[in-house]
């Protein structure tokens, strides 16, 4: 008998770990070798033993592996730093040590009552990924649910299990035939289970379902600890945010008190909204903007974009409201109030949080800043009653001393030899209350100082005098920019330009007479010069001294029929009379201008022939027709 056909061919196939098929081979030479029976069944025993000494071992290299993963598992633990790695790498431990095609977990919820899809390992359907079960539902739910290990060699056909729809068909669409499903455990209560899947019938050995138990038992630990690690980082983290809540509140008292002494020093020194808003920013951080009670801009520092109109209003009536400063969004509002009255805001926005020290701070500044504001309106209204007194005194008749008007226009800032327009501001732009009265007052010595003019009240009439010679855009200018501070239609009428204290009167005398022509011409509410309305403005400007201001009884009785039908017709019987007196009354002229055939310039003066009478062209006539078309297109400066 050859070695090769004796027992110690198994031990060698046994040191070299052969497939377990490969131990038939002795016996088939054997065989083929011709050995008697007792010599044959010798071998088949020592086959077999051999074969157990090889499931033996087979299965202690794999408690080896097991436990090698176990201990892996324990590391990763002892070095837990992120939750989702530590579970990922226990579901793909389960999968390898158990070779099956899938491994996944599933978490309670303990605030739907159900459990959801937690880690999942070889899984390709997105459906099966994001699968929620309720507690019962299922093979995971009943676990969850019981705390017991369930296994399943045919779910689909596994009747113990509550089928769903949803879970069906998360199961189908991955294609999980054999499940185990063990519970992960805390003390007493299950926070989860943690599955181990083949995509093809195999029954769990009662080792895989122990080893699937051990690393689920990791995976609770794993959740614990990750668990008290993030309560003791909150924490801590509280610990440290009282800390720095201590240490930021004594940095800002230190701040405040700081703010407070800077601050009280600008006030005693006379400092200007530039000097607060650099205190505020540096001692707050950020970018801070100081706005007036209309929104204009008094001061900025930093970066910081204007709000919207609308969102400085509410922010202002929200600190007015409530008697602090105000959040909207990144920016900090606090109202600049004297009293009842609002004279405008801070806005600051802060590099980092404000606490309410810092608020004080800001709050404080608002105090300065009012205070600083009522000092310059009395400063204003001051230097403002020295340049209404000048103006009256250089609008007055007879005029006095120029030389000495000349010096103390000179002394603030004004240059009478320089050319001037005066405008006239009618009495629609304030109401019957003297309050009303000296807020326009107060408006036009403001409007005319910042233009290096004079504003004065004379007579119970605003009027203002302003460099430059553009008399009917600076009447213009008033009436809108005053209109849109009254909120009403504002009139004013303008001359100039004037050069020298002598003329003054006179071209104030001519601005008073503009502005009684608009009214007479009905355009109240507009702005014009003298010069803009010619010889009807001054003729206007007379009557309307003497108190007849009948412009539309007039109008009506002179070329109202003409007029009339135009409206009615949609001619243009108004235009053609203009053209025709423009050119001298020139028949070919006038159809010249107005592009249509002499005919019929023909036709459409006999019309108005027939609207005014025959003898419209009549010397006296034709004056009254041509004075009535000037006034008629004077009321309708856009027609």
């Amino acid at each position: 008998m050859s070695v090769m056909s004796s027992p110690v061919e198994f031990l060698e196939l046994l040191a070299r770990e052969a497939a377990a098929v490969e131990f038939e081979g002795p016996l088939v030479a054997a065989r083929a070798a011709g050995l008697p029976a007792d010599r044959l069944a010798e071998l088949e025993q020592a086959k077999v033993v051999a074969l157990r000494v090889r499931a033996l071992l087979e299965r202690r290299r794999r408690r080896e592996t097991e436990l090698s993963g176990l201990y892996d598992t324990a590391s990763d633990l002892a070095g837990l730093r992120d939750l989702d790695d530590v579970l990922r790498a226990i579901v793909h431990r389960a999968r390898i040590l158990l070779g099956t095609d899938v491994a996944y977990m599933t978490l309670n919820d303990d605030e739907r009552g159900d459990t959801y899809m937690r880690v999942t390992d070889g899984s390709i359907s997105a459906r099966f990924q994001r699968l929620r079960l309720e507690m019962g539902d299922g093979l995971g739910g009943l676990v969850a649910q019981t705390g017991t290990p369930y296994v399943t060699s045919n779910y689909q056909e596994d009747e113990r299990f509550r089928h769903t729809g949803e879970i069906d068909g998360g199961v189908g669409e991955e294609g999980l035939v054999a499940i185990l499903g063990v519970p992960l455990r805390l003390g007493s209560s299950v926070i989860g289970v943690l599955y181990a899947a083949n995509r093809s019938a195999r029954p769990f050995a009662r080792e895989e379902v122990s080893l699937l138990v051990s690393l689920g038992a990791h995976a609770a630990v794993a959740i614990d600890t990750a668990r008290l690690l993030a309560e003791t980082r909150a924490a801590l983290e509280e610990l440290s945010a009282a800390n720095g809540t201590i240490r930021a509140h004594s940095s800002s008292v230190e701040r405040a008190a700081a703010a407070h002494d800077r601050m009280t020093a600008l006030v005693v020194r006379g400092g200007g909204m530039e000097d607060v808003a650099a205190a505020v920013t540096e001692v707050l951080g950020g970018a801070l903007l100081a706005l007036d009670a209309e929104g204009r801009r008094l001061a900025r520092v930093g970066e910081i974009e204007e709000p919207d109109r609308a969102d400085i209003v509410e922010a202002v009536a929200a600190s007015r409201t409530e008697g602090r400063s105000v959040r909207r969004g990144p920016l900090w509002y606090a109202a600049v109030v004297a009293g009842a009255e609002n004279l405008g805001a801070l806005v600051l926005r802060p590099d980092d949080e404000l606490v309410d020290a810092d608020q004080r701070i800001l709050e404080r500044a608002a105090l300065v800043t009012a205070l600083l504001l009522l000092f310059r309106r009395t400063v204003a209204e001051a230097e403002g009653r020295v340049r209404g007194e000048l103006l009256d005194d250089l609008i007055a008749r007879p005029l006095r001393d120029t030389d000495a008007l000349r010096s103390r226009a000179r002394r603030i800032g004004v240059d009478l030899d320089a050319p001037h327009v005066l405008v006239a501001v009618g009495d629609d732009a304030f109401a019957e209350t003297g309050s009303a009265r000296q807020r326009v007052l107060s408006w036009a010595t403001t409007y005319a100082s910042t233009r290096g003019g004079l504003a004065a009240a004379r007579d119970g009439r605003v009027v203002l005098m302003l460099p430059g010679q553009d008399a009917g855009g600076a009447a213009r200018a008033v009436a809108r920019d005053l209109s849109r501070v009254t909120g009403r239609p504002v009139t004013a009428g303008a001359s100039g330009p004037s050069t020298g204290p002598a003329s003054l009167a006179v071209t104030f005398a001519e601005a008073e007479r503009c502005l009684t022509a608009l009214g007479a011409l009905g355009r109240a509410g507009q702005g014009a010069s003298t010069a803009e309305l010619g010889f009807v403005g001054l003729l206007l400007g007379a009557v309307g001294d003497a108190g007849d201001r009948d412009v539309s009884g007039f109008l009506t009785a002179t070329v109202g029929p003409v007029v009339d039908y135009d409206a009615r017709r949609g001619t243009a019987l108004v235009k053609t009379l203009e053209a025709y007196f423009g050119v001298g009354g020139s028949l070919a002229r006038a159809a010249e201008q107005l592009h249509v055939h002499v005919n019929t310039v023909t036709q459409r003066l006999e019309r108005v022939g027939q609207l005014l009478g025959a003898d419209w062209q009549k010397p006296e006539r034709a004056l009254e027709v041509q004075l009535a078309l000037r006034l008629h297109r004077l009321r309708t400066p856009a027609a």
